[in-house]
């Protein structure tokens, strides 16, 4: 079997805080006049499966196609269960809940869940913040100093998100939330985010709003109260904005840039996915395969796979790769 470079059918989800960015950056085809927060670009989740959209597999999810070919898409990465990434872009016209996903330990404690460490690289952000409305800015981990009690009474007072830390942000930036890290995006911002493979999210305050029925969304307090690290600062989480962006147990992302008419090698033994932020270009095999593809797609390229990448406009793009275990 002749592998290829592989591209999936994006699943939307609707958000209160959503809007119509992926359409207007990246001519995503989202419903209309929907509230579109999240594209799910490559999930292998129970719930949500990605389905290849081109070639031979065209129609087959994700994880039966590495089931069928372990070892010639994972290579020496040796996925044993679900894919062990999940993709996504965020469209936050609005603000979202102030939230927190479980590590291991946590999830085991609780006996539910899925732990959750993830990363956010910012592709579009206002020209300049502002603290009054939280526009360009997110919100990554507790002010320093706050403690489990006065966080548990600022919920209960409604002034929770007064005791995160706001940093503003600015585009080509990547930063990294490992699991326990309560965390908020303010509005006006558009995210590539790249996490393990969970939905487990935990919210602790939602700046009373109300969803479609007209009732307050769920909160999770007693469980966000268990997941967040007291003892982990904004301070020591890294910011950074060239080469390698994360490297963590679960991923690494490289970030690449390739000017209009140059090509890239793609030499076999590593399974890597690639989110394309800006430009476009054509994958080509020796064999003569190719695969087209343009900013806003998202492609696995399988582990047995041997080709290049020559790009037809000033193209920049995230590299995503599994530690070996």
């Amino acid at each position: 079997m002749k592998l290829y470079p592989l591209k999936f059918n994006p699943i939307f989800k609707q958000r209160i805080w959503g809007g119509q960015k992926l359409r207007e950056v990246f001519g995503k085809d989202i419903p209309p006049r929907e509230k579109i927060g999240e594209s799910w670009e490559l999930a292998d989740l129970p719930e949500d499966k990605s389905v290849i959209s081109n070639g031979e597999f065209a129609g087959q999810t994700l994880g039966a196609i590495v089931k069928k070919y372990p070892k010639q898409i994972t290579g020496d990465a040796n996925f044993t269960t679900a894919f062990p990434l999940l993709i996504k872009f965020l469209d936050a016209e609005d603000i979202l809940s102030v939230q927190v996903h479980p590590d291991a330990q946590t999830c085991r404690r609780l006996g539910k869940g899925q732990p959750k460490t993830e990363c956010w690289y910012i592709i579009s952000a206002p020209a300049s913040s502002c603290r009054k409305t939280g526009a360009g800015v997110i919100y990554k981990g507790l002010k320093k100093g706050v403690t489990k009690n006065q966080f548990a009474k600022a919920i209960t007072e409604g002034s929770a998100a007064e005791l995160l830390a706001e940093v503003p942000v600015q585009v080509g930036q990547c930063h990294f939330l490992p699991a326990g890290t309560v965390h908020s995006i303010g509005p006006g911002l558009l995210i590539a985010e790249i996490q393990t493979p969970s939905d487990t999210t935990y919210r602790v305050f939602d700046f009373n709003r109300i969803d479609a029925t007209g009732k307050p969304r769920q909160l999770h307090i007693e469980e966000s109260l268990e997941s967040i690290h007291f003892d982990m600062s904004s301070d020591e989480l890294p910011v950074t904005t060239v080469g390698r962006l994360v490297d963590c147990e679960h991923f690494r992302v490289d970030k690449g840039h390739q000017a209009k008419g140059c090509e890239l090698l793609l030499a076999p033994g590593k399974v890597n996915t690639m989110i394309f932020i800006t430009g476009s270009g054509t994958i080509r095999s020796a064999y003569g395969n190719y695969v087209e593809f343009r900013g806003g797609d998202t492609l696995l390229i399988p582990a047995a796979y041997e080709g290049a990448i020559r790009f037809t406009d000033d193209t920049q793009y995230l590299t995503v790769t599994v530690p070996t275990r």
